[in-house]
Formats: C-alpha cells, sequence, structure tokens
C-alpha cells in the first residue's frame, strides 16, 4: 500500500488534483473517496470529469439523492455517492457491481459505507479540513495497479 499527502490550499488546487488523475486512467479504476462533508469530494470529482473530457455544459453535482449520476468523457464516469445508504440491501439494490466492473471509471463518494470484500484493488482519496480554506488529501494506492498510477500522479504532479 503507496500513500502520498498533498496540502490542497483551495477548491482550484482540489480540482486540478482531480483533473490530474483523470489524465491516467484507461478504464475500470475504482476511485473511493473519503471526507466529512464540506472536504471537497465533489469538487475533486468535478476536476476530475474535467480531465476526462466530460463536456463543460455536464452539471457536476452531487448524487445524494440520486445516488448515481453518470458522465460521459473520453471514459464513462459512475459517481456515486453512498451517503444516504444505511443498510447492506440499499447498497445490493444498486447493482454496484455493473458500475464497478464496467469500462468506465467509479468514483465513490463515502466508500467507507461499501462491505470491506466488495473489492479488492482501488485508489481511496481522503480529504480533510485543515483549516477554512486548506484540506488535506490523501491518496493510498491499494493494489499494483494503483500504485503504479500513484506513482505517476506524483511525478507528474512535481513537474508542474
Amino acid at each position: 500500500m503507496t500513500g502520498w499527502v498533498v496540502l490542497s490550499t483551495s477548491a482550484r488546487t482540489t480540482m486540478s488534483l482531480g483533473r490530474s488523475l483523470a489524465k491516467l486512467v484507461t478504464g475500470g479504476e475504482i476511485i473511493g473517496l473519503r471526507g466529512e462533508l464540506g472536504t471537497g469530494k465533489t469538487t475533486f470529482v468535478r476536476g476530475f470529469c474535467e480531465g476526462i473530457e466530460v463536456s463543460p455544459k455536464a452539471w457536476v453535482r452531487s448524487p445524494t439523492f440520486t445516488l448515481i449520476n453518470e458522465y460521459q468523457g473520453r471514459l464513462p464516469v459512475y459517481h456515486i455517492d453512498l451517503y444516504r445508504i444505511a443498510r447492506a440491501e440499499e447498497i445490493a439494490a444498486l447493482n454496484l457491481r455493473e458500475y464497478l466492473y464496467a469500462d468506465g471509471v467509479s468514483l465513490i463518494e463515502w466508500i467507507e459505507r461499501l462491505p470491506a470484500d466488495e473489492f479488492d484493488e482501488y485508489i481511496e482519496v481522503s480529504l480533510a479540513h485543515r483549516s477554512e480554506a486548506k484540506r488535506q488529501v490523501t491518496f493510498t494506492a491499494h493494489g499494483e495497479r494503483y500504485e503504479a498510477m500513484l506513482e505517476q500522479l506524483k511525478t507528474e504532479r512535481v513537474r508542474k
């Protein structure tokens, strides 16, 4: 398991991190997002959608009530929000495997609400408040594929 911590000083920086990660995906990736309300999970997803070339006309918003929003870019993006999910039966009813094992990229807010054995490999992005405008963004790679992706992300970001 490989990790990397970045201090984001603005929503713009958080979006930029999402854009950078989006440029590295090839399809089938799972990106889990953790963080309290207001830490920037959806902001990160907006940047990701820009980076994967979702139309600027698309309204990228948290799917808190719809649970899953789909966007079309270079690859399909499945933005999943499990905040309102309380029971395992509700997760089963979503048929998440259709998304998680599809050709697109699944971004899952509140990933900790999924059963631990749902999948083994993914990249986790944890966002935490450090001040009003600052967020600590921690990337954790679970699995070789994601470790390579995280190393590439770190290299690309250091060059900027």
